[in-house]
């Protein structure tokens, strides 16, 4: 009778399930996603809600749909709070194509090998070639991209897609770096 009772006893019992989603980032990008969580929520009441996407893309100029909010909403399997934020583009982050992959794609538009393709030439090639993009969205893309001197820089891009924005001590340490010599080999990319 004992055992009945155990079995009754863990069939009410809600199972918690542990997330290891804090895991998956480290501090500064943990404290990024926290700026950006509250950012989207307008209402300040700690959940990202239909009404809190919907002010967040008017500030930005941007008309959505009920339907593009009620979907993007849905990507949840519950209420969106700092967690549920986390867990979501954690999913997104671990679903992208390794490092190397999206490096090598890139690749394939940098003729020299330097690590760098001339932004129009790629702005071209994104809309006029394959699934054509249109001038707004390689716009949204490349918005904040490292681009100097025309420029683009898709290693750093890649870099910044897979690990997150570089902390200004590490920018100062890698420039000191290439500026020696011991960059990544691209230090010579106007020789050849």
């Amino acid at each position: 009778m004992s055992s009945t009772r155990t079995k009754k006893k863990q069939r009410t019992r809600t199972q918690r399930y542990t997330s290891n989603v804090f895991a998956m980032f480290n501090q500064a990008q943990i404290q990024e996603f926290k700026e950006a969580f509250n950012m989207i929520d307008q209402n300040r009441d700690g959940y990202v809600d239909k009404e809190d996407l919907f002010e967040m893309f008017t500030s930005l100029g941007k008309n959505p749909t009920d339907a593009d909010l009620d979907l993007m909403i849905a990507m949840a399997p519950g209420p969106i709070n700092f967690t549920m934020f986390l867990t979501l583009f954690g999913e997104k982050l671990n679903g992208t194509d390794p490092e190397d992959v999206i490096k090598n794609a890139f690749a394939c538009f940098d003729d020299r090998s330097n690590g760098y393709i001339p932004e129009e030439y790629f702005r071209e090639c994104m809309m006029t070639m394959g699934d054509r993009w249109s001038e707004e969205m390689v716009d949204d893309l490349l918005h904040g991209a490292p681009i100097q001197e025309g420029r683009f820089d898709y290693i750093e891009f890649t870099r910044t897609l897979k690990h997150g924005a570089r902390e200004k001590d590490d920018e100062d340490g890698n420039s000191q770096q290439q500026s020696s010599g011991q960059g990544e080999g691209r230090g010579q990319e106007e020789e050849a």
